[in-house]
Parts: structure tokens; sequence; C-alpha cells
């Protein structure tokens, strides 16, 4: 047949994004060049695959059965090829995550450190986004995986807990509750606060667990994301509840994380992908990476409960 791996793969990115400008994005070729390769595949196999509308473009019944077949067969090349040490420097291609903006350096940058020494051809797309905004991503295959605390409900999705932190409280040393051992969250309606913004996932968190406390936090500015807030709190702007996470015990501004209690609120961070749906090779041996470095932590906490 008159088709080659270039022409699957092009099949099979604009079958996830469901449309050709962003398969083209992704591939990084034109979308001209992408609908030939297409068009060269349906005609080898004698059939069409894909039905395009005005707004996207779908598999019909042939594409449907067919679409197993071509990942199988680009993901068993590619994991021939990961495979082969003496290969390894000069594959090329692509991972995306979609992650929490406070994972990217808590997390994820010593994996993609280790990553690029094993694969320094294959890049990696990191998409700080929401925690909402990574379902999204995931679910309609913007990126091979996310890195969140949300998608455990989701039907469509698999969640994957990797390790769980517990809210704090950040402050500048010299506040008057930098020295206590805990804080309640009480306690904190009598300074100043800044906190994340409504309908951000950790905020949602948050009000969830202080909604059977009377006295709760006067918050006096808000933001999205919890390196912003972490920002603001080493500004002096105010105190804040982050993830245990966020403040490290080495911080370089030297805030202090003092834990917060009654309620005591935590976070399980995990991996969100597609339910039944394998990972590509690279994207596997990424995942897989990150659950050797941070999976012990969620397997510790199982034993302790």
């Amino acid at each position: 047949m008159n088709f080659d791996l270039a022409d699957l793969r092009a099949f099979v990115t604009v079958a996830d994004l469901g449309s050709f400008r962003a398969a083209s994005a992704t591939l990084h070729i034109s979308q001209p060049a992408l609908s030939r390769r297409v068009d060269k595949l349906e005609q080898a196999l004698g059939f069409r695959l894909l039905e395009r509308t005005t707004r996207r473009v779908e598999l019909n019944a042939m594409g449907r059965n067919f679409i197993p077949k071509a990942r199988h067969v680009l993901n068993e090349l590619e994991s021939a090829l990961l495979g082969m040490t003496d290969l390894s420097d000069r594959l090329r291609g692509q991972v995306s995550v979609a992650c929490i903006p406070s994972a990217v350096g808590n997390f994820l940058a010593d994996v993609v450190r280790k990553f690029h020494q094993a694969y320094p051809r294959i890049h990696v797309r990191l998409l700080d986004e929401t925690a909402s905004e990574i379902l999204l991503a995931v679910a309609r295959s913007e990126a091979d995986f996310g890195v969140s605390y949300l998608g455990t409900q989701e039907p469509d999705l698999e969640f994957e807990a990797l390790l769980e932190e517990r809210f704090v409280l950040a402050c500048r040393p010299e506040h008057p509750l930098a020295r206590r051992r805990q804080v309640t969250w009480a306690e904190l309606a009598e300074y100043e606060c800044v906190t994340l913004a409504p309908g951000s996932g950790n905020r949602m968190l948050i009000d969830q667990g202080l909604s059977a406390v009377a006295a709760r936090p006067a918050w006096t500015c808000e933001v999205r994301h919890v390196p912003a807030l972490v920002s603001l709190i080493e500004a002096g702007i105010g105190i804040g509840a982050v993830p245990a996470h966020a403040v490290p015990a080495n911080h370089p501004a030297g805030l202090v994380s003092v834990p917060l209690v009654e309620p005591e609120i935590v976070r399980t961070i995990g991996i969100t992908r597609l339910r039944g749906r394998p990972l590509a090779p690279a994207a596997q041996a990424f995942h897989d990476l990150l659950v050797a470095s941070y999976g012990r932590t969620a397997q510790k906490a199982r034993k302790k409960r």
C-alpha cells in the first residue's frame, strides 16, 4: 500500500484533535500538506476515514474501526525505538502535559530535566492551566495527560494519585503567626488575607472545607494561580492559605509555612488521562518517570491510613 508512517500520524492527530488547523499546528506542517497526507492514506486504503463538517472533523464508522490499528502501529514502532539506547538521542517528537502552575516548579521541573537527559530531541510542552482547563485539555486530546487535583469524578477520565499535600498558612517571618506550631482557619479572620479567586479548583476545596466554620477569613485580594498568591504574600500584601509544596523549607524569600487545622484541608495531586486510551510511548515514558519520582509518596500515604 502506498502510504507511510507520516500519513498514519497525520490521521491519528486529526482524529484526536478534531481539527485540521490544530493538528497542523501540533505537527508543524501546513494544513494543505496535512490534508494531502490524510487523502493519501484514504486513497491507499480505498475508503474514507473522516467526515468533515464546517465546525469539526469526526471519525466515520471505518475511521473508528481503523484508528486502534493505526495507534498500535505507531506505538509499537515508537516503543521499539525508545528501547534502543543508541537511538534514543536521535528520536524526535513531543509530549504535552497540562499541569497546574504550582506543579511546574514543585514536581515537574526535575522530571523534565531527567526526561531531557534520556531523550534530548523529544520536546516537552507544559500547558500551565487551571484545574478545570486541564480537564478540558485532556478530554480534547490537547494534552497527553494532566497533572492536577481534579478529575476523580469524571466518567471519561482516569485519575492516578501521586501525592497528598495539605493547605498551610504562608506568611513572612516577622508576622505574629510565623512562630506558631499550628493555626486554625478561624484565627485568620483577625488578619489581612489574600486568596485564590472564586471558581478556581483550590478555592473550591477551601470553601468546601470551611463550610462549617463560623469565623472565616476575610479576603482582601484575589488571584487565579498559586504562584501569584505566593508573590503577594512575599510582598507583604497579606497572609494566605496555600498548598504545602508552594512554600518549601528553603524558600528564597524566607516565607514561613504553618499547618492549618480545624479543619485540615488536603488536596491529592495526580495524573488525569483519557479512560481506555493508551498513551503514546514517549508520553508513557514521561508518565512512568513522573510516577517513579512521586508515586511512592502516594503509596506511603495510603499505607498509613
